[in-house]
């Protein structure tokens, strides 16, 4: 046996051996749903298909969080032939005491070719049809919201024909 073969073993019987970290758990924390005008086609940079979509509001509802997103941001997307879309957001949220919350909030979405032409062309497509998460990052003054920037969250995203859904929970 090689020294490679012998090295290889041993690292695989050594990594089965350590126990599995517990995963870190999900909570729930509240829904954005987001308004979106038709997106500005680019062209073709760099192989990629790229396009902004403009924000144009929303609602954010949840147990955590309820508000209203201003009009203003926008999505800025590269999408490849091989149904990848990869996705930076950035807009703004209104909570309803009035508190004016950023968030940033790039993710990936990967559906076949298929779907993501369907979806292009305005077609409803099932959720479970395509892979959408999202790691949003928020910013926001000292106060009753400031636990918004000493938590990391994941989202699941919907795309809709004309909104976007992106269920946010808090990561343990």
């Amino acid at each position: 046996m090689s020294t490679l073969a012998i090295l290889a073993a041993a690292a695989a019987a050594g990594a089965s051996a350590l126990p599995v970290p517990p995963a870190p758990g999900l909570h729930y924390a509240f829904s954005i749903a987001v308004t979106l005008a038709p997106p500005i086609e680019q062209g073709t940079v760099d192989g990629r298909r790229k396009r902004f979509v403009p924000i144009t509001g929303g609602i954010v509802s949840g147990p955590r969080l309820q508000g209203t997103v201003l009009a203003g941001g926008g999505d800025w997307q590269t999408i490849g032939a091989d149904g990848l879309t990869i996705v930076d957001t950035r807009y703004t949220l209104k909570a309803s005491d009035g508190t004016v919350i950023d968030i940033v909030n790039p993710g990936v979405r990967m559906a076949t070719p298929e779907v993501t032409a369907r979806m292009a062309q305005g077609e409803q497509m099932p959720p479970d049809a395509y892979y959408f998460r999202t790691a949003p990052r928020f910013s926001v003054a000292d106060g009753a919201h400031d636990w918004l920037r000493r938590t990391v969250f994941v989202g699941r995203g919907i795309r809709n024909p004309d909104t976007v859904q992106i269920d946010v929970f808090s990561v343990d």
